[in-house]
């Protein structure tokens, strides 16, 4: 079986064109040439379809800056029509959708400063804005006679309360706010005026004034930490819908103190949202969520199913309306949901569908006979196709590549594919995923040119008795006999996944390949795309158990023999600068590491990073607990600092929020006061995407600065 899975794998590189290579390498600037394919959509008819392409361009007054823009392009399945964009405003496009008869589409596009909705007409003129809303517009859903849309739309608690008429009662939330000593009242608008010698009411409009000026941040809620900056602001969403006439006006289909979302038409008068229907706490504090069924008008709310504890999400509607699919997942993050499904007749119990992955785009076949979804799977993102009838689920495509945003309409799946040999391209296949043809060469009319690195894939059982797979890329130049260095490279999450399929790493894997360097990546206990129990492997063990296998992956390559000892390297981001600071505290082997915005101390983690959750969920609870802060001291690397010997660079974004910046600072101070050898780097404005989705110049810059710092330690 290993030998033939290794032909069908060579097989596999032949079809996608890899044994066609050029003989450039590829440099770190080829990274602003890749596009990104998202947002596939294709019309009932099956002829046309749409989609969002991502492209870097440069900045006409600054030649060093590099910026994203979004249009949406269309092409035609039948070859009549060469891709092409239907949006160019410097604004951007994105979430196109389908009317009904293929004559128009839905997006959604920034008008002064808020996103709001835009109709495109196939036969001619400039997109119209049909949103106007302070609020805001997104995720437009087509109703399906094609006479209206349904969207969602978020509002700050305070302005929600106060707007006379999406509440006209003037109520306030049954749930506390959390203001100690103060009643939910506070958010109303007062009528004294600011004064800060006058009277208490006087004082507080003074104080609300002073917030309202950026001059103060009060914050009461638990959930305060962003992205890139602390909010004390309480946000809901409501679901409304508009006729699909320009000049319409936009009605509430729910209201209240709740939050709404991700609608899609049961028929014509009837939505399926999702809500929150915990009455006891914070529309964002809550993590459950369960099912309505609610008419365009907004009346006869009905609860569909719900569940204790459980977050009920990614629901989708079968086209004749007789069933939906969803999600039904634990609060915890470090666990898979359920697929379920539910007749939507009186009396119907959800039906569980039994699939040991994590599940996601689901969409129904036309006639309701089959629902696709896809799943993370052994290093790719597959598409797996459920026979509603039998409840047997069976997967389409390799682990070998994969599967992102995708449509099926009528005979067709329209798809975006990442491989080896393009990180992301749109391709076409029938509904069984055979005959595929690429649609578009956005990406692969540079990189023919390029000479790639091509993984080879191994694996081993780990000292749990688990089945652990790794790849090994070779430098792209190699040479049988000669020794070269070798860079460990860690996934974050810590339920990342990596493999041939997963886009992220694309660019920098053959980048490292094509400066000379050997690369290794593997999948280690705690990894997504394998078992729930493999996912939930590194629970009170996110240190030694996770480093053995990477580790392992990493002498079994150097086993091979064409690695130079003396020149191995490591690096990771977010849990994997965790892991990294973890095995240079325990290990000597590598002459240099890279700790990219990684958690060092995970009792101060719990405070300064907005992902605090794994805490508890990775460790049972919180850090004044007594038997949980022992487990935190022996799993923190901050405590084998004293050990490190590996000279190490330290990258972290200046407004990183998701693991907090407080004890990278710690831990490269720690290292200095030591007298270790220690660089540390922070991005001026940047968060934790900065590698996926930051800055260009920046990315760029932690690119080239790590391949630097390295050479200092192996040339």
């Amino acid at each position: 079986m290993r030998i033939y899975g290794c032909l069908l794998f060579l097989l596999l590189l032949s079809v996608s064109g890899i044994s066609q290579q050029g003989t450039a390498p590829i440099t770190v600037t080829d990274l602003l040439k890749i596009k990104n394919i998202s947002g596939v959509t294709v019309s009932d008819d099956g002829k046309k379809v749409a989609y969002v392409v991502t492209s870097i361009v440069s900045d006409d007054k600054n030649p060093d800056e590099h910026s994203y823009q979004s249009q949406i392009w269309m092409t035609t399945l039948d070859g009549t029509s060469a891709p092409r964009p239907l949006t160019f405003a410097r604004e951007g496009a994105a979430q196109p959708a389908w009317s009904p008869d293929g004559s128009t589409l839905a997006f959604v596009r920034t008008a002064d400063g808020t996103p709001q909705l835009f109709l495109l007409y196939l036969n001619g003129g400039e997109p119209v804005q049909l949103t106007t809303g302070k609020s805001g517009a997104s995720g437009p859903v087509w109703s399906p006679d094609g006479k209206r849309i349904a969207y969602t739309s978020s509002f700050n608690l305070k302005d929600y309360i106060n707007d006379t008429l999406l509440n006209t009662a003037g109520s306030l939330p049954p749930y506390p706010l959390e203001k100690p000593g103060l009643s939910n009242g506070f958010l109303k608008k007062s009528a004294a005026k600011p004064n800060p010698d006058g009277t208490l009411e006087e004082v507080r409009a003074w104080l609300a004034k002073s917030e309202a000026d950026k001059k103060a941040k009060v914050i009461t809620k638990l959930n305060f930490q962003q992205e890139a900056t602390t909010s004390g602001e309480s946000t809901i969403s409501h679901v409304f819908i508009i006729d699909a006439t320009p000049g319409s006006k936009a009605t509430a289909v729910t209201s209240g103190f709740f939050s709404f979302s991700s609608p899609s038409f049961i028929n014509a008068d009837k939505l399926l949202v999702e809500a929150n229907p915990d009455s006891l706490q914070l529309p964002d504090r809550s993590l459950t969520s369960a099912l309505y069924k609610v008419s365009i008008t907004g009346k006869d709310l009905q609860l569909l199913v719900a569940e204790k504890n459980r977050r009920l999400s990614g629901a989708t509607v079968s086209p004749s309306g007789k069933w939906i699919a969803y999600l039904n997942g634990n609060i915890q993050f470090n666990t898979f949901p359920t697929l379920q499904l539910l007749k939507l007749e009186p009396g119907a119990r959800p039906i569980s569908i039994p699939f040991d992955r994590n599940k996601g785009s689901m969409t129904f076949t036309a006639d309701d006979t089959f629902l696709y979804f896809t799943s993370p799977s052994n290093g790719g993102t597959v598409l797996n196709r459920l026979d509603i009838s039998t409840k047997k689920v069976s997967t389409l495509t390799s682990f070998n590549e994969g599967i992102g945003s995708y449509d099926l309409k009528t005979d067709k799946i329209v798809y975006v594919r990442t491989a080896i040999d393009n990180p992301f391209e749109l391709y076409h296949a029938d509904l069984l995923m055979n005959n595929a043809k690429a649609l578009t060469t956005l990406n692969s009319s540079w990189i023919r040119e390029k000479k790639l690195s091509i993984p080879e894939k191994h694996s081993f059982r780990n000292n749990a008795g688990m089945e652990v797979e790794y790849w090994v890329m070779k430098p792209t130049n190699y040479e049988p006999g000669k020794k070269y260095p070798l860079l460990l490279e860690i996934h974050g999450g810590p339920s990342a996944m990596w493999g041939p399929g997963e886009a992220s790493m694309w660019h920098e894997f053959q980048y490292f390949c094509s400066r000379g360097y050997g690369v290794v990546y593997s999948n280690p206990r705690g990894s997504g795309g394998y078992t729930e129990a493999f996912l939930r492997a590194n629970v009170n063990d996110w240190g030694a158990g996770p480093a053995s296998d990477v580790l392992t992956a990493l002498d079994k390559t150097v086993a091979a023999g064409w690695a130079d000892t003396s020149k191995l390297l490591i690096t990771g981001g977010s849990y994997a600068g965790y892991l990294v600071a973890w095995v240079i505290g325990h290990d000597k082997r590598f002459a240099a590491a890279c700790a990219q915005r990684g958690v060092y101390d995970l009792r101060t983690f719990f405070g300064e990073g907005n992902a605090w959750r794994l805490v508890p969920n990775y460790f049972g609870g919180y850090p004044w607990e007594k038997s949980t802060y022992a487990v935190l001291e022996r799993e923190s690397p901050i405590n084998y600092v004293q050990n490190v010997t590996t000279p190490v660079i330290i990258f972290h974004g200046e407004n990183d929020l998701r693991t907090g910046v407080i004890s990278s600072e710690q831990y490269y101070k720690s290292l200095k006061v030591m007298g270790k050898q220690a660089e540390y780097v922070r991005h001026p404005g940047a968060t934790h995407e900065i590698t996926r989705a930051g800055n260009n110049r920046q990315r760029i810059d932690q690119m080239l600065r790590t391949w630097e710092f390295f050479e200092r330690f192996i040339r």
